[in-house]
């Protein structure tokens, strides 16, 4: 009885066939190194999804579930400036500032008091830089992306973006001496916590909503996690050994949008100037 032939290719007969499987055999070790093991798929599969539209919430409304439901589109972003004058001085939370930028601090409020935009970058229809971004002030949404090597965040705030690299890259020397509103940030996932560093800032931004003045020094550390299936919170470490006297910290609860709620509307900085007036 003739043995049947095989349909692969360079193999003819049984005896090629026993000859592929020693061959297999003889280099299953090598072949087992390249393919994922089960706890390298176990922990890719665990990673946290941060895909999504979110507002941030206040810890009081996330212990009451979150603030009074929207119905019907998004409302559209406010337009107007975040920023106070700097009227009522510097809240006890605020950044601690060395004397030299106490002094720019100071220079900044009495411009602001005269009703001066020299120094809101609202105003001049430029993104808030980080880690301000991050506060999505006066309900305004901010939006994720998400892929394997990479994380985008989109805010309503003169559509400022930001993106996190998760592929091990670092920042180059043309990365750090060309500093840019949002940074450059590069991440690692520390079990279900994402851990993210970013650099490279310009110093024309503020830290917080209280128009903190910062060197191109400054560094930003964030750990983002979980606190429920709809709810993140992102702690941010704001580092300057230039302007800041000590590191600053500020935490941000981020309640996930539902369908109707979820979309972003553009913020067009001249359009909502106009308005404004």
């Amino acid at each position: 009885m003739r043995r049947p032939k095989v349909g692969v290719a360079g193999i003819r007969d049984y005896a090629g066939l026993a000859a592929l499987f020693a061959a297999l055999a003889c280099n299953a070790p090598a072949i087992a190194q390249k393919l994922p093991s089960a706890e390298t798929s176990s922990a890719a599969s665990s990673t946290p999804d941060f895909t999504g539209v979110f507002i941030t919430i206040t810890p009081a409304e996330f212990k009451a579930g979150g603030p009074t439901k929207r119905k019907g589109p998004p409302p559209r972003p406010i337009a107007a400036s975040p920023l106070g004058d700097g009227s009522q001085g510097r809240s006890p939370n605020a950044p601690k500032l060395t004397p030299e930028y106490m002094a720019k601090w100071e220079a900044i409020r009495k411009s602001r008091m005269a009703a001066s935009a020299e120094y809101d970058n609202n105003a001049k229809c430029l993104p808030p830089g980080m880690p301000a971004m991050m506060s999505a002030v006066y309900g305004n949404r901010l939006e994720v992306m998400q892929t394997k090597n990479k994380i985008t965040f989109f805010t309503e705030v003169n559509d400022s973006l930001r993106r996190v690299y998760l592929d091990g890259r670092k920042p180059s020397e043309r990365v750090l001496n060309d500093p840019t509103y949002p940074g450059y940030s590069t991440g690692h996932w520390e079990n279900d916590t994402l851990v993210i560093d970013t650099v490279a800032l310009r110093d024309n931004t503020f830290v917080d909503q209280e128009f903190t003045p910062h060197s191109e020094a400054m560094t930003v550390h964030e750990r983002i996690h979980y606190l429920t299936p709809d709810v993140w919170e992102d702690k941010i470490t704001v580092k300057d050994p230039v302007a800041l006297t000590e590191p600053w910290e500020v935490t941000h609860l981020y309640l996930r949008q539902k369908s109707g709620t979820d979309e972003l509307r553009e913020t067009v900085c001249p359009e909502g100037l106009a308005e404004a007036k």
